[in-house]
C-alpha cells in the first residue's frame, strides 16, 4: 500500500494498493491552513492503509509554506514506518489525472499544460502529451514560471491547450509513484520544486550594542 501527500495546493492525503485501487481518499481545498488539518486528514487516510510500503510525497511546484508541511509530515511519517519516501512532482499527478479521466471517456486529450497559480501574478506550467509505456505522463517540459499575461503566449509557442488545476490529488500522486516503481524510475530528486525563493529570509545579525 502506498499513502499519499501533496500540499502544493490544499491538503490532501490518500492511500491506494500498489495495482491502483483508492483505500482512502481525504483533502482540503482550502490553500492555507495546511498545518492545522494534514495531522487530522493523515489519520483518516491512514487508517485504511495501516501498513504502508511507501509514502509517496508531491514535491511542488507551490508555496514555500505549503509544500514544506507536507514533505515534512511524509519524511517523519515514512522515518515513523520505516518505509522509503517516493518524491513526484505535483504536476505529474495532476497530469495523470487529466489523461486517466479522458481515457475513461475516449477523449482525445492532445498536448496539454497543467497551469497552477504561484501567486504574485505568475503562473507555474508543465507541458504534457500522453502517457507512456509505463502508464506515466510524458513530460515535455519541466515546471517554470511565466508571468500571467505572457503564459498564453509561451502555451501557444509549445502548441499546448491549458489546464488550469485548483487542486492535487494524493492519489494520484501515489499512483504516479507506484507506476514509478514498479519501472524502476525516478520522478523528481528529494528537492522541493519552489520555482522562486521564499518571501522570508533570515534576520541579519543583531547589532553590537556598546
Amino acid at each position: 500500500m502506498i499513502l499519499g501527500i501533496d500540499t502544493s495546493l490544499g491538503t490532501a492525503v490518500a492511500a491506494i494498493t500498489r495495482d491502483g485501487e483508492v483505500l482512502a481518499d481525504e483533502q482540503s481545498a482550502n490553500p492555507l491552513g495546511h498545518a492545522e488539518v494534514i495531522g487530522d486528514l493523515l489519520r483518516r487516510a491512514s487508517s485504511a492503509a495501516p501498513a504502508p510500503t511507501h509514502v509517496a510525497v508531491g514535491m511542488g511546484p507551490g508555496p514555500f509554506t505549503g509544500l514544506r508541511v507536507g514533505i515534512a509530515t511524509a519524511r517523519v511519517f515514512a522515518l515513523g514506518k520505516g518505509v522509503p519516501v517516493v518524491p513526484v512532482p505535483s504536476h505529474d499527478g495532476i497530469a495523470l489525472g487529466v489523461l486517466l479521466a479522458d481515457a475513461l471517456t475516449g477523449t482525445e486529450t492532445g498536448r496539454f499544460a497543467v497551469v497552477t497559480d504561484a501567486r504574485r501574478r505568475e503562473f507555474a506550467f508543465s507541458v504534457y502529451d500522453g502517457l507512456d509505456d509505463d502508464g506515466l505522463p510524458v513530460r515535455l517540459s519541466d515546471a517554470a514560471l511565466a508571468p500571467r499575461d505572457d503564459l498564453d503566449a509561451r502555451l501557444d509557442e509549445a502548441g499546448a491547450r491549458r489546464y488550469d488545476a485548483t487542486s492535487a490529488s494524493a492519489a494520484m500522486i501515489a499512483l504516479a509513484a507506484a507506476r514509478a516503481l514498479d519501472a524502476s524510475r525516478t520522478l523528481a530528486d528529494g528537492e522541493p520544486l519552489y520555482l522562486r525563493s521564499p518571501d522570508v529570509v533570515a534576520a541579519h545579525a543583531p547589532k553590537r550594542v556598546s
